[in-house]
């Protein structure tokens, strides 16, 4: 969820995957013990609250509450995962109390896009810990002001390991925000780590938009899921870091620097179209518009 207050993050503590678990007793203990989440939005609680009970997926440790006020219940759970979708445009009641502090009177809204959120997860979670967060792209291409500041921050206590740029729609038919997925190392600062952070441009993930359904997956002439297919790629592409033009770079990066993949990666011109060019000037407008841009 990217709506404002949702606050919505999941974090899992798992010894074993659930692929691993031989049997299930195994994958039980898991779901109950290892998996946990907060949500602040009563609508986003209820929602997920319950998708878990019907998958059966470890909802007795999903708790409604503000993250900021759970510090030591997060400490407490030698967490090593955490997925995380903040709100991008929260305003203060939902925030950092300390944080907030720090604003501007003029400011409504969260100047940093959801980053401090980040951040602050960041701080209360073990070193050994790997953080995955959808943040909207105007978090990964700022170089002024609170989200610089914030960018700058998690570099210097964390290593920036990946950023996925996400298809345009993916939150249909909810926001519309254009978010893309930054992955951190919380192990050692981004300077000591000393690497260069793979850039993937996963736009197209095989779904389509369907009136009253949201995305749909598609499938090939035999019933076999496109999704699949790509998943498969786009992991293969990021756990080998691998550069295919118009997939995927590797590049180093900064605080004052783009971080996603248009920013650095080889266009493959051979699979460029008409539609290509006319889907970026839409998006282009699109963005400016939304940016409050002329």
């Amino acid at each position: 969820m990217t709506r404002e207050g949702s606050g919505a993050f999941i974090v899992r503590a798992m010894t074993d995957a659930m692929d691993d678990c031989e049997a299930e007793a195994e994958r039980d203990n898991v779901k109950k013990n290892q998996i946990f989440g907060i949500e602040y939005e009563d609508g986003a609680f209820g929602l997920s609250s319950t998708n878990m009970l019907i998958h059966g997926d470890g909802n007795s440790n999903v708790v409604q509450a503000s993250m900021f006020d759970r510090a030591e219940w997060i400490q407490d759970k030698n967490i090593n995962i955490v997925l995380m979708n903040p709100p991008y445009n929260a305003t203060k009641k939902f925030c950092d109390p300390q944080y907030t502090k720090t604003w501007d009177s003029k400011k409504k809204e969260d100047p940093s896009k959801g980053f401090h959120f980040v951040e602050w997860v960041a701080r209360h979670v073990p070193s050994t810990c790997k953080i995955a967060v959808l943040l909207p792209m105007q978090a990964a291409i700022g170089n002024t002001g609170d989200v610089k500041k914030f960018k700058k921050k998690m570099l210097d206590n964390y290593t920036l390991d990946a950023v996925f740029s996400l298809p345009n729609e993916m939150f249909y038919p909810g926001a519309s925000a254009i978010a893309c997925c930054m992955i951190f190392d919380l192990s050692q600062k981004h300077e000591r780590a000393n690497r260069d952070t793979f850039f993937g441009y996963f736009k197209d993930d095989k779904f389509i938009k369907r009136k009253g359904l949201g995305r749909v997956e598609q499938t090939d002439q035999d019933g076999n899921s496109l999704w699949l297919k790509t998943e498969a790629e786009w992991l293969d592409l990021y756990k080998n870091k691998r550069e295919v033009p118009g997939l995927s770079v590797m590049h180093k990066i900064t605080c004052d620097d783009e971080w996603l993949a248009e920013a650095y990666m080889e266009t493959d011109y051979t699979k460029l179209t008409v539609d290509d060019f006319e889907r970026t000037i839409r998006d282009y407008y699109s963005y400016l518009i939304k940016s409050g841009g002329k």
